[in-house]
């Protein structure tokens, strides 16, 4: 299994760029199911739901719950992998471990080791941190 970190998913739901063409040739040619998590989702939905309090004009609005409404369409056509027990005690775990990196990119972290899979993202730096994770960046 490969997971797709927030930064990763990001750079393929815009479709276009030297990273997604690094990322799509090496992804076509895996034989891993490709999947993206619940956590991303809440990343995502939280972005855009900011993104959404802050607009001022009646376009603005339009224009963000279509982004919104964009980010639902493309989760529903992407196994999702949920945060459960399993990933719960990693997350626990690396609390304890007092590792600087952002809550949420733990919590990914823990999905990933869980599932025993491979994380595909840009932040090196703050995941290779993590003992017993799988990571890599495929995008250059």
């Amino acid at each position: 299994m490969i997971i797709l970190d927030t930064d990763v998913l990001s750079i393929v739901q815009r479709g276009e760029g030297p990273a997604y063409d690094y990322l799509v040739a090496r992804l076509d040619v895996a034989d891993d199911e490709v999947v993206v998590c619940v956590v991303s989702f809440e990343e995502q939905m939280r972005g855009w739901l900011a993104y959404i309090a802050r607009s001022k004009s009646s376009n603005q609005q339009i224009a963000a719950y279509a982004r919104l409404h964009a980010m639902l369409d493309d989760f529903a056509t992407r196994p999702v992998v949920g945060f459960d027990r399993s990933a719960a005690a990693e997350f626990e775990r690396m609390l304890r471990l007092k590792l600087r990196i952002g809550t949420m990119d733990l919590r990914i972290a823990a999905i990933a080791i869980a599932q025993d899979a491979l994380l595909l993202s840009k932040n090196l730096t703050d995941f290779r941190k993590v003992p017993g994770l799988s990571v890599g960046d495929w995008t250059v």
